[in-house]
Order: C-alpha cells, then sequence, then structure tokens
C-alpha cells in the first residue's frame, strides 16, 4: 500500500478538537491535515516560549536594576562602616566615670551654664555622649558609664531631658585613652585635671609608666610629667590660686622646685595668700609661691672668705636651697679637710639645739 493510501485511512478527528458553540468562524479556520495540524502546534508553542522568554527578559531587567540599586546601597553602607547607633537614655541611669577628667567644679563655670542654655533651646544634646554598659546595675539605679561627654550630661541631668549617646562596650584602658583623647582636644581642660587622671591611672596600675601612658594616650611625654608635677603638688600650693584650672605647664618645675627647697615655708606662704581677699592673679600667686624659695638668701651674691686678705673660699646659696662651700684649690690639705668637716658639724648641731 502506497504512502498515500495509508494516510488516508487515518482517522485525525481526534486531533481535532471541537469548535466552541457559537464560535464556528475558530472551528473553520483550524487545519483538516495532519501536517497542518502540527504545524499549528509547532506554533503554538513557539508562541508560548516567545512570551515566556519575553518575560524572563522583563524579569531580567527588574533584576538589574535591583542589583544596581543594591550595589547602590551597599555602597553608601560602607560610609557608616564602624558607626554604632546612638540612643535616648535617662540621665539617671548614666554614671560618672571614675576616671572622669573634668573636675565638678566646671558645673559651677559660666561656659557651663551656656552649654545648659544650648542644650534646652535644642531640646537635648545634638552631639551625643558616649556610655559603656555596666556589668550590673548599681545601688543607684546607674547601668552605664560614661565615656566622654561629663558637661552634656550633667546638663541634661540638671534640665531633665533624656541624653543622646552612643553606647559601646570597651575595657577600662580603651575608655581611659578615649576620654583623653577625645577632652585633651578641648582647650577647656586645665593641666590639672589631666595631672591629677594621669596620677589615678598609674597610682592605680592602668600603665606600668608614664612613658608607657603617654604612648597609649597619643600625649607629649614633656606634658605628661609637667602635668603629674602639678598633680602632685601639696593642696595648700594648689588652693592658694583662684582655680586650679589657673595652674600651667610652664609652671610645674618652678613649682616642684620651690616645694623642694622649702616645703614647709612654701605651704606657710600658699596659706597666706590663700587668706586674702580679693585673691591675687593667678601669675602673682605663682610669683609669690616661687620668687622667695626660688630666691634664697645669697642667692646670685656669694659670700667670700679671705684668709690673709686673699680669697679663700666662698658660700653661695643655689636655686634649691643648697648651701654650697668652694675652697680655693690649696686652701686646705687632707687633714684639715676632716677638721672643717667637724666644725660644720659642730655648727650645725648648735642651730639644732638652739631650735
Amino acid at each position: 500500500m502506497s504512502l498515500k493510501d495509508k494516510a488516508s485511512k487515518i482517522d485525525f478527528s481526534a486531533l481535532v478538537p471541537p469548535a466552541a458553540s457559537g464560535d464556528p468562524a475558530e472551528g473553520s479556520n483550524r487545519p483538516r491535515t495532519a501536517p497542518g495540524l502540527m504545524m499549528a502546534q509547532a506554533n503554538e508553542q513557539r508562541s508560548e516560549l516567545l512570551r515566556e522568554n519575553e518575560q524572563l527578559r522583563d524579569k531580567v531587567k527588574d533584576l538589574d536594576v535591583l542589583a544596581s540599586r543594591v550595589d547602590e546601597l551597599q555602597d553608601e553602607l560602607k560610609g557608616w562602616d564602624g558607626a554604632k547607633a546612638t540612643r535616648l537614655l535617662d540621665p539617671k541611669v548614666v554614671g560618672r566615670s571614675k576616671w572622669a577628667n573634668r573636675d565638678v567644679a566646671h558645673f559651677a563655670t559660666t561656659e557651663f551654664q551656656q552649654l545648659k542654655v544650648e542644650i534646652a533651646n535644642a531640646g537635648g544634646n545634638i552631639q551625643p555622649v558616649k556610655v559603656r554598659p555596666l556589668p550590673k546595675v548599681d545601688a543607684n539605679g546607674v547601668q552605664y558609664e560614661i565615656v566622654f561627654g561629663h558637661r552634656r550630661h550633667q546638663a541634661c541631668l540638671e534640665l531633665g531631658l533624656p541624653v543622646l549617646a552612643l553606647v559601646d562596650n570597651m575595657d577600662e584602658r580603651g575608655l581611659f585613652v578615649e576620654m583623653d583623647r577625645e577632652n585633651r582636644s578641648r582647650a577647656n581642660l586645665s593641666p590639672w585635671e589631666q595631672g591629677c587622671i594621669y596620677r589615678r591611672a598609674l597610682d592605680t596600675g592602668l600603665f606600668p609608666s608614664a612613658r608607657k601612658l603617654a604612648e597609649a594616650v597619643g600625649a607629649d611625654s614633656g606634658n605628661v610629667t609637667r602635668a603629674l608635677a602639678l598633680a602632685s603638688l601639696p593642696p595648700e600650693v594648689v588652693a592658694a590660686f583662684p582655680s586650679p584650672f589657673d595652674l600651667q605647664y610652664r609652671w610645674s618645675k618652678p613649682l616642684a622646685d620651690a616645694v623642694a627647697a622649702d616645703p614647709e615655708g612654701l605651704i606657710k606662704r600658699a596659706s597666706d595668700i590663700a587668706s586674702l581677699s580679693p585673691r591675687p592673679a593667678p601669675k602673682a600667686v605663682f610669683d609669690r609661691l616661687t620668687k622667695t624659695s626660688a630666691e634664697p638668701a645669697g642667692k646670685g651674691s656669694p659670700i667670700e672668705i679671705q684668709v690673709a686678705g686673699k680669697p679663700a673660699a666662698s658660700l653661695v646659696v643655689d636655686a634649691k636651697g643648697h648651701i654650697l662651700v668652694n675652697l680655693r684649690p690649696g686652701a686646705l690639705d687632707a687633714a684639715r679637710l676632716t677638721e672643717l668637716a667637724s666644725l660644720l658639724e659642730s655648727f650645725l648641731n648648735k642651730k639644732s639645739a638652739k631650735r
């Protein structure tokens, strides 16, 4: 049987779906032959694939847009790397740090009152303070310790406003270093305050030496030494000044020398100055404290001792109050040098007995 005869015997009616009622045109347009039906199905499948392809293209375009937006957001987030979120805290649950390098006397200054007015007008502190959470709430309900921003916190506390704060975990040394660096950049932090906190850090073993402390906080080692000297002055000497904030780095050595030369006399002069009203200006106080002790009687004008009308020795008082005996070469042999020592010892013992 030929191919034509075989094809004529195939029933293709099952492949042709019945025409919908009321839509004779649709049925009349359907192909009647097997090749036509196969071609129609292929066209429908191609059309469906084209539609799906177009939909996929649209989705890919949407994904490209989203990917581009994600890249933009990631670039924006890079600018916030390391940033800490701020939060509003009740100032009553925030406490003063034991390493605070601002004396409470700052809260009575005109500058602090001006800061309070600015914070009140703004409805709170615009520049956040920094705090660290405490391991546990203390007996007063304090949950956080101030890293820096003691004045801003105090202002909010007195105004009854919540304090804007950055909360960060850090150890003792990290807190100390960050507080010192932040506050040292402000002009109204005095050398005496710096010295007090440096002294406390050394006394508690937070740093093994002044040099290591200076390296950690990035401060000039000379200024650290001078600040420590100011903080080591007797309280009476500090109290002689109108304010401890008046003490300056350059005064540290002369004042320390004055203490070493005549501690009792210096404290007496300091107490006398503190009783004056009105109090002399800071520079005048410094001059009065250092002049007498730095220039004791005889300084700059040696006492000459002559033998047979010729200079043989001299007595002079140095800047620290030491009395120096200068003998001309050959004035004494070894035996008489021992005799001179005995005479000086006898003389000094008589002076002590009179006291």
